[in-house]
């Protein structure tokens, strides 16, 4: 039994190397890979490459062939059972003759919910499930939020001095980092849905929020400006023909601003709510009912320290930089309400630590639970 169970883990960790060559490719699908295993050899791998194409049990399927006969799949997801962009893997897997089928976690997805399994186990295959669960849910985190909250996985970004400061006093921003680290920032931006800011960043940097070079998503520009202030002349609006530009506004927007923005080719979405929290939530909710799986947030500390006042900031990129600016008024990267004892705070875990030239580059997911003092 110890040696199946090794054996098991090993093919399960081929699996997940697998699956995670999909990221950026295949949201708001979640990340699968799968390798078949026949007599102690592997016959087929794959993994779901690409929204809308095969999904990865079809792929090593495929790659096996008639050697999938007997054999054991290994698959980091609960085989699918229903017809949605392509047909169900359980009828493939059943028709060519898998002997096991060894998953890592049940798919929250309503329409598999464990279905897959029961149909899989009906047909006479052995199933087992909760091989290396914990790192296949770690993997497609952004996919089971998606699935079991309604919203996307929020990835928060800032750079700063060594003294806590995204801006001088007057407002400065442009550049803290170095240019090696705006290059991991491109990289992030080139695969995540949609990349959202604050009216001030887009005001005072006049971004243009695209990756460079292309990554395999395009992202989405969105600018949380609740009176419509968003100029014509801003690369953001003068480029949203080639790329969408989402502009969020509150009811109080002006109409001929709304009617300017719309003309200039920018969609423009109106939040409810009588407050910045109340519309981030509702906007928060929009996304999720769109399907946007993951969102990179670039500022300003308004909206970051808003969105950890919800407590819906799921993972955070941060870039220190050796300087100093100084000035209390001077604003560092979190503003909002905050934390009013250490015991709420929110903690990094699998954090990383990595010199990026002269920057520190700092990343992590949030741990909402904070441990015991």
């Amino acid at each position: 039994m110890a040696d199946q169970e090794e054996f098991d883990v090993w093919h399960m960790a081929r699996a997940l190397e697998l699956a995670a060559r999909g990221l950026g490719r295949v949201e708001p699908n979640p990340l699968v890979g799968c390798t078949i295993v026949n007599q102690g050899d592997v016959v087929g791998e794959g993994w779901h490459g690409q929204f809308g194409g095969p999904h990865a049990e079809i792929e090593a399927l495929r790659v096996a062939g008639p050697h999938a006969a007997g054999a054991t799949m290994y698959v980091t997801l609960e085989p699918c059972a229903h017809f949605g962009k392509t047909p169900p893997c359980t009828q493939a897997i059943v028709a060519a003759g898998i002997r096991r089928v060894v998953a890592a976690t049940v798919d929250p997805f309503p329409a598999v919910g464990g279905q897959g399994l029961t149909e899989l186990r009906e047909a006479g295959i052995e199933v087992s499930v909760g091989q290396s669960a914990e790192e296949a849910r770690r993997l497609n985190a952004p996919y089971f939020k998606l699935v079991e909250t309604g919203r996307p996985w929020l990835i928060a970004k800032w750079a700063m001095t060594l003294d806590g400061k995204i801006a001088t006093r007057s407002g400065a921003s442009r550049w803290i980092s170095s240019r090696d680290s705006r290059q991991i920032v491109h990289a992030l931006r080139g695969r995540v849905d949609a990349v959202l800011v604050g009216i001030g960043t887009a005001l005072a940097d006049d971004p243009l929020l695209t990756a460079r070079p292309a990554g395999p998503r395009g992202a989405t520009r969105r600018v949380l400006d609740s009176r419509a202030r968003l100029p014509s002349t801003s690369r953001l609006v003068r480029s949203a023909g080639e790329v969408p530009v989402l502009v969020i506004t509150a009811p109080q927007a002006g109409a001929e601003d709304v009617a300017r923005l719309t003309a200039a080719g920018c969609e423009v979405f109106c939040c409810g709510g009588s407050n910045r929290v109340e519309r981030l939530d509702t906007l928060l909710a929009e996304l999720g009912r769109r399907r946007m799986t993951n969102v990179l947030v670039e500022g300003g500390s308004q909206v970051l320290g808003t969105l950890l006042d919800l407590d819906q900031i799921d993972e955070v990129h941060v870039f220190l930089a050796p300087k100093l600016f100084g000035g209390a008024a001077a604003p560092g990267p979190l503003a909002g309400l905050g934390r009013a004892a250490i015991e709420d705070r929110a903690q990094l875990e699998e954090m990383r630590i990595q010199a990026v030239g002269q920057d520190v580059y700092v990343s992590g997911r949030v741990r909402r639970t904070a441990p015991p003092a």
